[in-house]
């Protein structure tokens, strides 16, 4: 089995101390051992930060705006050359279907092309305050950026904050998942094989645990932490980090509500649905988890979609008809159904998911479940689950599904299914998420901002607001000749 190892002041290492210890990441399609990890730790973790703060005081890559657009350009060449090979290590370790595995390389690559630009375009402004005295408002790099990555979309994840982080001029420490660590290192070499790269301003520490995600957290030389995954382990970056003052970017959980209109309960609305939730098994952030449907086509919509979810065809990702991946481990597949057995004491069981036989026994597979709740203060409704089971909900009028829709502190994503243009338009303005779509659902972009507030975190990823968050303002001011 192949190892992946730490990327750390340019060079591919097991440990820095010549004691290294090893991990495995397993194929959750089968549970079997799928590649080794190296297992670091504060040693690797201070080496990197060390390492990454010499290279940013170094000047000649943060004052370099075309050598880093140069780079993040190639950077996304190299990536869409070996998209193939790394989708096929994307969909042995994660489990997500070959279709999913490609969409997001290609984001990805999209992503660094956007970035690309961007880092030519760094403005500031000047402004005159009184005759001969003028103050300068300078975008420069934040200095070292910590960038903490989750699992389930692991290239995408490490594109969107790494490419604004390199056009900005910072130097990076990377904390990859250790499930997806040898797919996150392949996609890192087709940055690291460029020469014009300084060492130390990328750097990479792969664990199984989260000593070094606390060490990147204390650390006085990191001055940005960039972390996507669960709130509660925001929460804890946040506590671990409050020390030092740092600048937090977190994009954290979802409990994303599609509202569904009479006028927009469509056989494509049911379609939209049905992809919109399974997506990576559920297993994203942006995922719809709670599907509101008006009182008038409540019975007849729900039938539908119960249909389509019974029909959904869950299997090997490799496997071009399979519509619905694994799940990234027999835990979470486990948990989710123990979630699926007690609803019925809640509510009604449209659909019950269940792990199939056969060849797929072994993996993590479970099929969607969909579950109808009326009670908002339900855990199914309150907490973000991560999993293919889609809660049902009804409302009677614009009021009570704006009402129902924000009656929860996840705030990142939502979308509004209506054939009225005007109506989509008033019920965006009154949802508070960060994201809102109209007949659609998880149309992430490189150009667009996406983020959320309360329990969904705080901070902006994507866009040139994505850009900010790795960016500091000096103000400088000076005047013109000598005053009397």
């Amino acid at each position: 089995m192949q190892l992946a190892k730490h990327y750390i002041d340019g060079a591919w290492i097991e440990s820095v101390a010549g004691q290294s210890r090893q991990g495995l990441s397993h194929n959750p399609a089968t549970s079997e051992a799928a590649a080794h990890f190296a297992d670091g730790g504060t040693a690797e973790a201070h080496a990197a930060i060390a390492a990454a703060r010499r290279a940013f005081e170094q000047p000649d890559w943060r004052r370099s705006p075309r050598l880093r657009a140069d780079v993040l350009w190639d950077f996304a060449v190299r990536l869409e050359a070996r998209k193939d090979e790394i989708a096929d290590w994307l969909v042995t370790l994660n489990g997500k279907l070959r279709r999913e595995a490609l969409g997001e390389i290609l984001a990805g690559v999209s992503e660094l092309k956007y970035y690309a630009g961007l880092a030519r375009n760094l403005f500031g402004r000047i402004i005159e305050v009184e005759p001969g005295c003028h103050a300068s408002l300078r975008r420069e790099a934040a200095g070292v950026a910590a960038i903490i990555l989750p699992w389930n979309a692991p290239i995408t994840l490490l594109v969107r904050s790494l490419a604004p982080a390199l056009a900005a001029g910072c130097a990076t420490v990377i904390k990859p998942a250790f499930q997806t660590a040898l797919a996150h290192n392949l996609a890192l070499e087709c940055l690291t094989v460029d020469p014009r790269l300084p060492a130390g301003i990328v750097n990479s520490v792969i664990e199984g645990g989260s000593a070094v995600s606390q060490a990147l957290c204390e650390s006085p030389d990191v001055d940005v932490v960039s972390f996507t995954g669960s709130t509660a382990v925001g929460k804890k970056i946040a506590a671990a980090a409050a020390g030092t003052l740092k600048r937090l970017s977190l994009e954290l959980g979802g409990k994303a509500p599609a509202l569904v209109f009479a006028d927009g309960a469509s056989d494509a609305t049911v379609k939209g649905i049905t992809a919109g939730s399974l997506i990576l098994a559920g297993q994203q952030c942006t995922a719809i988890t709670r599907v509101l449907v008006q009182d008038s086509v409540y019975a007849d919509f729900t039938r539908r979609l119960a249909e389509a979810f019974r029909a959904v065809r869950v299997g090997v990702g490799s496997d071009p008809q399979s519509q619905m991946g694994s799940m990234i481990d027999i835990a979470n597949r486990d948990r989710i159904a123990g979630l699926v057995a007690r609803a019925g004491d809640v509510g009604q069981v449209l659909v019950r998911g269940e792990a199939p036989g056969g060849a797929l026994a072994k993996g993590a597979f479970l099929s969607p479940s969909l579950v109808a709740i009326d009670d908002l203060q339900s855990e199914y409704v309150q907490r973000e689950l991560f999993g293919p089971l889609l809660i049902v909900e009804r409302f009677k009028d614009e009021e009570d599904a704006i009402r129902r829709a924000n009656a929860t502190r996840y705030s990142l994503a939502s979308s509004v299914w209506t054939a009225d243009g005007v109506r989509s338009e008033r019920v965006a303005a009154r949802l508070r998420f960060g994201t809102v779509w109209a007949n659609t659902h998880n149309r992430l972009f490189a150009e667009a901002e996406t983020g959320g507030r309360a329990d969904s975190g705080y901070g902006r990823l994507h866009g040139a607001e994505g850009l900010n968050d790795f960016l500091e303002t000096k103000h400088y001011y000076f005047e013109t000749g000598v005053r009397s």
